[in-house]
């Protein structure tokens, strides 16, 4: 094990003791009730069970047949949930053939970030985390369970659902995902297409056929976003069936995974010798095996708080220091998209996150003696699984990879350190993705040009106001303002300005995802301007300078006035704005109490 993954975990470790203590505590006295049909009032059990068919009534409760709780982000607005619709049925399927008994315990929303980017829907994207974690404790709530698997795979809903069910720790649980959508357009060529709309050169019509040609199908996105970085986490936790995160919705192997991942949760049930209690399997081992993957990929920046909340749920305290100092000792290996060219469909085939772990888990990267769902044990998601006629199998991966522009050994990594990097000085503390900024955009000094919205800066775009060296300050887009929305608007006109060879930089307390791509940015400042963080002093033609070799974030040549200057405040129609319109006033409370993007953006505490 590399010294540092060893020091950065004994001190999550240390740091955590009292609240992981008391997680254990609670979680081992759940477990050591009697099963629910067996403990709960005639009255309970009935209601619990009218529904089932006869035959599956009898088995639960006379036979004490095992009984699987599925929780499903079904619907058929996002592509990678539309093809759920047909797995509880497989799942009923599988379960009755291994002698179990399967109920639908609930539904969580699961909303489209891609649907939502630069409209007031995006305002709710961030609470929806927590309001998918709140939704899988109702779910599982009605406690007649014996297991749970967890059917989502998008940004705030992967992460969510974790976090619901390390609420329920005593169970044990698996995710089952549904996989990325075929091949459309390149996300080359349409980033292309978006930066030619956004100068004028290309109209309406012709970008709406781009975006349709990329986005086209059911399963996920195809960039490597916050999306596919959860499944490659959950490969990394040990929470999936080993390798089924990137296999397409519609192949026959995604159904035969799918039914494993039946066999598996039932292997790992309290009945067995493998009892493995999702609580218990997530440990601080676990957090830090899925930050190094993170790190080694290069993947979302979401992550720097969703993870954060999510080891919360397990009473384990992470911070972007740990993070950081992951970072610098462990190899970028992978290129995806927004940090190289290429799809997850072809990281699959060049040897996928199996390649990744199994390089990981040989230098020394990961924890290797962690539990997982698998039997087999961590070194199991280093292999690739395949249908042989009806069964399943796995194998290990060639030694070389299959595509060395894509994913590579670690002898010949990408980089030695890995795709992100803590930002710290007077504007606070940020976080940067570095792997997709070119080397010689690391270090950006230039004046500030300070907005209180994205929309004012896309005007000013417009406007011919920002075709100069800039650094563009992005303020009151933290939790607390208007719940974080990602920014993504912003990618293409920067994107522009730079091609025209300005040098230029976006901060903001607001969130980019990592798809800034190749424009250097800022993100995440903390404390955010609303609660009075240093982004609310920075003024118009301050010297902003960020520096991503030396982890810097300042305005620069105020020392003596920057600690007196008052800070700005929100417009009130800004704020009032922020709070009413499209169900934005049901998410006051969560405004009004979210901590901030460091502590995780969690509003239940």
């Amino acid at each position: 094990m590399k010294s540092v993954v060893l020091e950065v975990t004994q001190r999550i470790r240390e740091r955590s003791a009292p609240a992981r203590r008391a997680y254990l505590a609670r979680i081992d006295k759940l477990a050591g009730r009697a099963r629910g049909s067996e403990r709960m009032g005639c009255a309970n059990v009935a209601h619990a069970f009218a529904a089932l068919p006869p035959h599956d009534k009898f088995k639960v409760v006379a036979e004490r047949a095992p009984h699987i709780g599925v929780v499903t982000a079904y619907n058929d607005m996002l592509s990678a949930h539309q093809p759920y619709e047909t797995f509880p049925d497989v799942i009923r399927d599988a379960a009755r053939a291994l002698g179990a008994t399967v109920q639908v315990a609930g539904g969580v929303p699961a909303m489209c970030d891609g649907v939502t980017q630069g409209l007031p829907g995006m305002e709710l994207s961030l609470f929806s985390r927590d309001t998918i974690a709140m939704g899988t404790a109702i779910a599982l709530t009605h406690d007649v369970f014996d297991a749970a698997l967890l059917l989502g795979v998008c940004d705030k809903i992967v992460p969510g659902l974790l976090i619901g069910a390390l609420h329920f720790g005593h169970l044990p649980c698996v995710f089952v995902p549904a996989g990325p959508m075929s091949t459309g357009l390149s996300n080359h060529e349409k980033a292309k297409v978006r930066e030619k709309h956004a100068a004028g050169l290309v109209g309406r019509d012709a970008l709406l056929e781009s975006e349709s040609a990329a986005y086209h199908g059911p399963g996920t996105c195809t960039f490597y976003g916050t999306a596919n970085s959860n499944q490659m986490l959950l490969e990394a936790m040990g929470l999936h069936v080993p390798g089924s995160a990137f296999v397409h919705p519609h192949a026959p192997l995604r159904e035969a995974l799918t039914r494993e991942a039946v066999r598996t949760v039932l292997g790992i049930t309290q009945r067995t010798d493998r009892f493995t209690p999702i609580g218990r399997l997530v440990d601080e081992r676990t957090i830090v095996n899925a930050m190094t993957a993170l790190l080694a990929t290069g993947g979302s920046t979401n992550h720097l708080i969703h993870w954060v909340a999510v080891a919360r749920a397990a009473g384990i305290m992470i911070d972007w220091t740990d993070f950081a100092d992951l970072s610098a000792a462990v190899p970028l290996l992978a290129r995806v998209y927004p940090n190289g060219s290429a799809d997850v469909n072809q990281f699959q085939a060049a040897g996928g996150p199996g390649y990744v772990l199994r390089e990981l888990l040989d230098g020394g990267w990961l924890h290797g003696d962690v539990a997982t769902v698998s039997e087999r044990g961590l070194a199991a998601y280093g292999h690739v699984p395949a249908l042989e006629g009806e069964q399943l199998a796995w194998h290990p991966l060639p030694r070389d990879s299959g595509d060395e522009s894509i994913v590579r050994p670690a002898v010949r990594a990408f980089s030695s350190t890995g795709g992100l990097k803590l930002l710290q000085g007077n504007l606070g503390r940020a976080v940067i993705k570095t792997s997709a900024v070119p080397e010689d955009r690391w270090v950006v000094e230039a004046p500030a040009r300070v907005f209180d919205s994205q929309e004012a800066l896309l005007a000013s775009f417009k406007a011919g106001e920002l075709a100069r060296d800039v650094v563009c300050v992005v303020r009151f887009q933290g939790p607390r303002a208007n719940g974080m929305p990602e920014l993504h608007k912003l990618t293409t006109p920067l994107a522009v300005l730079q091609g025209q060879g300005f040098k230029v930089a976006l901060v903001t307390d607001g969130r980019m995802s990592g798809a800034s791509g190749k424009v250097p940015a800022a993100i995440h400042c903390s404390p955010e301007a609303l609660g009075g963080g240093p982004l609310a002093k920075v003024h118009d033609g301050d010297v902003i300078r960020l520096d991503a070799v030396q982890g810097t974030l300042d305005v620069l040549g105020h020392d003596a006035e920057w600690a007196q200057r008052s800070v700005a405040h929100i417009a009130p129609a800004q704020a009032d704005d922020n709070a009413h319109g499209l169900g934005r006033e049901l998410f006051g409370g969560m405004r009004k109490n979210v901590t901030s993007a460091e502590e995780g953006a969690v509003t239940w505490l």
